[in-house]
């Protein structure tokens, strides 16, 4: 199974501040992220869970929470942390799931992942959440397309 990270994320690896994006909507980038996460399960934390809560994306959402077990949603399920969650994909049959944040949910499965989507803001923007730095050692470039307001870059790990 491949855990691919998909995050938007400025130069200075800013993705949020107070819960929201600090730049303006890409709504070209909105339809390439849903339309790339649809049909395989999705990985995120409890608080990116909740403000996702009345579009969630992908076939099924594991939910790494401390706190919340159950959900009301039919498609979420809870794990207690990264091995937890990654069971949980296995016994899906999926041969890919996404990560899809926040910070926290990053910073812990960053050593896990196979592959990143990271669509690249230009500039630097205030925040108060992440993603985190990744050794380029360890990883490629293997792709880059320009978008209007973003660079998709698809890196692999090496």
């Amino acid at each position: 199974m491949e855990l691919v990270s998909v995050a938007a994320i400025s130069e200075n690896l800013v993705i949020g501040d107070d819960g929201e994006i600090p730049w303006e909507r890409l709504p070209e980038d909105h339809r390439q992220y849903r339309a790339r996460v649809a049909d395989d399960p999705v990985i995120l934390g409890r608080r990116t869970f909740d403000a996702m809560r009345g579009d969630l994306p992908g076939r099924a959402q594991v939910v790494l929470s401390r706190s919340d077990r159950e959900y009301s949603i039919e498609t979420a399920q809870h794990a207690s942390g990264v091995e937890a969650a990654i069971a949980r994909v296995r016994a899906l049959d999926a041969e890919r799931a996404y990560v899809l944040g926040g910070a926290d949910i990053y910073a812990l499965f960053q050593s896990h992942l196979d592959r990143m989507v990271l669509s690249r803001v230009p500039g630097e923007y205030e925040g108060d959440a992440f993603y985190p730095e990744w050794d380029r050692e360890e990883w490629s470039l293997v792709s880059e397309e320009g978008y209007d307001g973003f660079t998709l870059q698809h890196w692999e790990r090496r």
